[in-house]
């Protein structure tokens, strides 16, 4: 049978591990322990933008295209003619900048619009 002992089991305390001196010296077990915690917000990118553009031609009526200003880019009468007039005149027009998907829509649907009314107008978008 195994005798009971007084004495403290030392084996167990010549196993556990020793601090180092490099832990006395940061200020050991009693220094307390500190850390920041910050909160870091994503940097978001702003899209790319592009410009959709109605071109001149020789055959498309102008009420044609005040239509499709008012249809599709959400324009008002008055604005619509001003847009018209300026592609008239200058060959071009900007209808609007969006991002590069809601661009695409756009230029899509006044092109299948426009062939779906024998027009050949012509709407493109460029990079702002």
């Amino acid at each position: 049978m195994p005798q009971l002992s007084s004495r403290p089991d030392l084996s167990a305390a010549a196993h556990a591990p020793r601090m180092s001196n490099d832990e006395n010296r940061s200020g050991g077990p009693s220094a307390p322990n500190t850390s920041v915690i910050t909160k870091v917000k994503p940097k978001t990118k702003r899209p790319n933008l592009y410009r959709v553009l109605i071109l001149n031609d020789d055959y498309t009526p102008m009420e044609f295209v005040v239509h499709v200003l008012e249809k599709f880019f959400q324009k008002d009468a008055e604005a619509a003619t001003k847009i018209m007039l300026h592609v008239h005149h200058h060959g071009i027009g900007e209808c609007g900048v969006f991002t590069y998907e809601i661009a695409e829509t756009k230029v899509t649907q006044v092109m299948d619009f426009a062939r779906k009314h024998q027009h050949p107008l012509q709407c493109v978008m460029e990079k702002k």
